[in-house]
Formats: structure tokens, sequence, C-alpha cells
């Protein structure tokens, strides 16, 4: 096993409390190799109250800021001479930089694919990836549309309008979902994110997913259709929809900020997006089959009845074995924390996002509870 590019860091196992102040969560990660003293040497006052200390840096889906801000604080306040880095590169950056050991844990709002798995083993060891969903959010279809706050859509015309086949609001389609609506002429415009996106794939699964013959294109985590806007993060998107009249976006819906939304239509109904709602559709999908012990992914179902079907299951990925026990106690602790149901809360509270049910928790805490140094 390859560990040692890991940055060192604590030396006892802690939970805590949401607090109000934390380290910038745009701030790089610690380099692979840092020799610094501050962010790799443990201290030795590893038996004192909240006894974790030193640095951890990890990285990747902008969707988790919000939630990766409130978990950081809480376990920050456990542990005061504990620093947690996240950097919101995106979940392409963030699966490439635990493959390379650049960060010591990763968020990935898509789960890790053959390739990508195979470069985390060689990190971790054979079996040694832990990855379980530590975020659950819905993903919005939000809109800037002077005088109108909500619109239902089919999933056949979502699918049109982002493929770009519909291309102004007042379009037949659009229009025979909302009868009570004022819709201008105005032009759409939609805008993806420009980075690889375990975001741009969840939506695009479910447009594959509930409209096969409209969007012919298997997910990625790249937009396929040229010739649209696009912007970096999921903060990009928003602040480029929130600056024209007529654009449209999808994002987590925790950060679309004064947007329009859709309301989606499934079976003879359409949902409005909710925390409530995602959950559901998380506690009806079975688990990925045939994956190791400490991988937990969900198969979602995009189609039940009731539920809002553009769901983000957001990962956590970390190791069972580190190179030194510092680095082993930290991520212990943060993972613990992270999945624990005072972070579940804290990041609910923060992003409106769906804490975990006990049954996926019960599941993924013995593959926590297992890192060690080795």
């Amino acid at each position: 096993m390859n560990l040692s590019r890991f940055t060192r860091a604590g030396s006892a196992v802690a939970v805590g409390l949401l607090a109000l102040s934390l380290t910038a969560c745009g701030s790089d990660p610690e380099p692979a190799g840092s020799t610094g003293d501050e962010s790799t040497e443990a201290s030795d006052s590893g038996d004192m109250e909240g006894g974790l200390s030193g640095t951890l840096s990890g990285g990747g889906a902008s969707s988790q800021e919000a939630a990766q801000n409130a978990w950081r604080a809480g376990f920050q306040t456990a542990n005061p001479d504990a620093t947690v880095n996240y950097d919101p590169v995106g979940s392409g950056g963030g699966r490439t930089g635990f493959g390379d050991g650049s960060y010591a844990f990763a968020g990935s709002d898509a789960a890790l694919e053959d390739e990508e798995l195979a470069a985390a083993e060689e990190q971790c060891g054979a079996d040694g990836v832990i990855e379980f969903p530590g975020y659950v959010s819905p993903v919005a279809i939000a809109f800037n549309l002077e005088g109108v706050d909500t619109l239902n859509m089919s999933p056949e015309t979502i699918a049109n309008v982002f493929l770009g086949e519909i291309t102004t609001w007042d379009d037949e389609a659009i229009a025979a979902d909302n009868p009570d609506a004022e819709l201008p002429d105005t032009a759409i415009t939609v805008v993806h994110r420009s980075d690889e996106s375990g975001t741009t794939e969840n939506f695009e699964d479910y447009l594959y997913a509930v409209a096969p013959d409209i969007w012919t294109e298997e997910p990625s985590g790249v937009w396929p259709v040229d010739g649209q806007e696009s912007a970096q993060g999921t903060s990009g998107v928003v602040s480029a929809a929130q600056a024209g009249d007529g654009t449209i976006t999808y994002a987590d819906a925790s950060q679309i900020a004064d947007l329009g939304t859709v309301a989606v239509g499934v079976g003879g109904d359409f949902v409005e997006y909710s925390s409530e709602a995602a959950a559901e559709v998380v506690a009806q999908s079975p688990r990925t089959e045939g994956t190791s012990e400490h991988i937990y992914t969900i198969e979602l179902q995009r189609d039940i009845e009731g539920t809002y079907p553009i769901v983000l299951v957001s990962y956590m990925l970390a190791c069972t074995t580190y190179s030194d026990e510092a680095t082993a106690e930290l991520v212990k602790g943060y993972m613990t924390y992270v999945a624990s149901e005072e972070g579940q809360q804290a990041a609910s509270d923060a992003a409106g996002s769906a804490p975990l049910s006990d049954t996926i928790r019960d599941a993924v805490v013995p593959g926590i509870e297992s890192i060690s140094a080795g």
C-alpha cells in the first residue's frame, strides 16, 4: 500500500457540536508529501479534552460545501486544535485527488467507477476503500424568469428544454402543464456545469431513466450538449442563472438562492423538491449489489410516485488503512461525526439535506470504526 502521500494529523477520536467559526472552505489542501510541522505532526496532548490536533485536507463535490462547512465547524468545536479543510473543486477533482493521494478524504456526487476504484485501492489497499452516502439532497431545476416563481414540467419537457429542442418559455409543451401561467416569449438559455460533475451525472441519469427516447446520451459527469452556456461549480451555474433573464440550470437545491423552481412530473402529479421527498427516494432504492464490504452505494429509482425523483446522493470517500496512526484517527473521528445523528442534523440545518436513515447509518458505521494505521 502506498499511503505516504496522505497528510498526517490528529491523535484521538471525538465528535462534536455545531460552531459558528471555521477556516475558509476554499483553503487549498495540504500538498501531498507536505512536511510542515503544524499540519503533519500530532500533538503530544492526545488525552486532553477534544484531543484531535493537526490539519486534515479533503476536497471534491461543490454540492457538499454548505454541509462540509457545518461538519467542519462541529468537529473543530470539539477539537479546537484540529483543522479540516475542504476544497470544493467538484466531484471529478475530488475522486482524482483521493485516488492520487492528494486528499485523505473526498466527497463525490457519483459512485466510484471501476478505474477510479482501482486508483483508490492503490492508496487504500484492496478492499480498503470506504464509500458511503454522507449527503442526500434534491437537485433543483432552477430558472430566472421575470414574474414567474414556479412551473410544472413533465420529464419529456425537461429533457427537450435541456437538449435545446424547446427554445422559448411560451412553448406549447410548457404552456400545457401551466395553463394559469403568463409565459413570455423569452428565449431559454440553458446553463450547465463546465467541470466534470457528479451533479451533472445525477441529472443526466434522471433524464436517461425517465425520457430515454429523447435523452439518449448515457449518463456521465460531462455535459453532452454543445453550444450552451456553462460555468464552474454549483455556485458558478447559480450565479450565471441569476445574471440573465430566461436562464435555466440544475443545481443542489440548498444553493439556488432566489431562483424559481420546477415541480417535476412523477406519475400523474407534479412534485416540488424537498428533503423529505429526497429521503423517501433513497429509502425505497436498493443498495448496489456485488460491492466490497465497506462500499455502500445506492441504485436510485427515479419513478416512485409521490417522491422527488432528481436526487443527489453524495458519497464520502476514505480508506480503512492509513500510513500513520495520527491520520487514521483524525479521519476516523471526522467520518464518525459526518455519519452521526448530530452531524447529519447539522448538515440538514445548514443545507436542507435529508439525514441518513438508521438503517444506512448502521450499515456504514462498522467501516468507519475499522479505520486504523497499517
